[in-house]
C-alpha cells in the first residue's frame, strides 16, 4: 500500500526527444535531461495561408502526438527562419542553401523555434523569436560556407554553432533557440505540466507516474 509520504516523493521519468536533431540532443544532455531519441515522422508540408508561428508549433505538436509513449514526456521542437514575411526551411539543394544566404546577407531576419512537451496525454508549446543579424558576405564566401554542406540540414541555411558564427553578426534573444531548442522556455514548459526540472533528470511525484 502506497502512503501519502511515497506517492509525493519525487521519481525520475523516462524522455523522448522526437526529433533526431543532434543540436537538440546536446543541448537536453547540456541540462542534464536524459532521453532517448525517437524521431517523430511527420509531413512538414506549410499550409497555404498558414503563419511561420503557427506552422512550427503545429509541427512541434505534431511531433510529440506522433510517438506512442503513454509513461514517459515526449519533447519536440521544430525551427524555421522567417524574412520579409517568407519561411525558408532546409535548402532542398545546394543552389537554394546559396540562394537562401544571398537573401540573408547584411540583414536581419527573425528565428522561429517552437516547443512541445507532453505528459500524460497533456500538450503544452510555445514559440521563441529571435532577432538575427548577417554580416554582408560576398558571392565567394557564400559559395566556399555551402561546400562544408552545413548549411544543407537546416532552416535558413546556416548553423549558428558551427561555421555559420562567423557569419552572424548580432543575436537578440536566446541564442539556444537559434540552435534549435529554448531551453529555458522548455523547463517552463515542463513545469506547467506538473513535472519537477532542478538542474539535473526530469521528475514527477511518484503518484502521477504509477497512476
Amino acid at each position: 500500500m502506497t502512503n501519502a509520504a511515497d506517492a509525493s516523493r519525487l521519481v525520475e521519468v523516462p524522455v523522448i526527444l522526437a526529433s533526431q536533431s543532434p543540436r537538440r540532443r546536446e543541448l537536453l544532455a547540456l541540462v542534464g535531461i536524459r532521453h532517448e531519441v525517437r524521431p517523430a515522422d511527420i509531413d512538414e508540408s506549410l499550409f497555404p495561408d498558414e503563419s511561420p508561428r503557427a506552422y512550427v508549433e503545429r509541427l512541434a505538436r505534431q511531433k510529440v502526438e506522433a510517438i506512442a509513449a503513454p509513461h514517459a514526456v515526449t519533447i519536440g521542437s521544430d525551427t524555421t527562419v522567417v524574412i520579409d514575411g517568407s519561411v525558408l526551411a532546409k535548402p532542398a539543394d545546394e543552389d537554394d542553401a546559396f540562394d537562401m544566404l544571398r537573401r540573408l546577407s547584411g540583414r536581419s531576419h527573425t528565428v522561429m523555434t517552437a516547443v512541445a512537451a507532453r505528459w500524460r496525454g497533456n500538450i503544452a508549446s510555445d514559440v521563441e523569436e529571435v532577432e538575427v543579424e548577417f554580416r554582408p558576405l560576398s558571392d565567394e564566401e557564400i559559395r566556399a560556407y555551402v561546400a562544408t554542406r552545413e548549411p544543407m540540414d537546416k532552416a535558413g541555411a546556416y548553423g549558428i554553432q558551427g561555421y555559420g558564427a562567423t557569419i552572424v553578426e548580432r543575436v537578440d534573444g536566446d541564442y539556444f533557440a537559434v540552435m534549435g531548442l529554448p531551453l529555458n522556455r522548455l523547463t517552463r514548459l515542463l513545469e506547467s505540466l506538473g513535472l519537477v526540472y532542478a538542474f539535473g533528470p526530469l521528475r514527477a511525484r511518484q503518484r502521477d507516474v504509477t497512476a
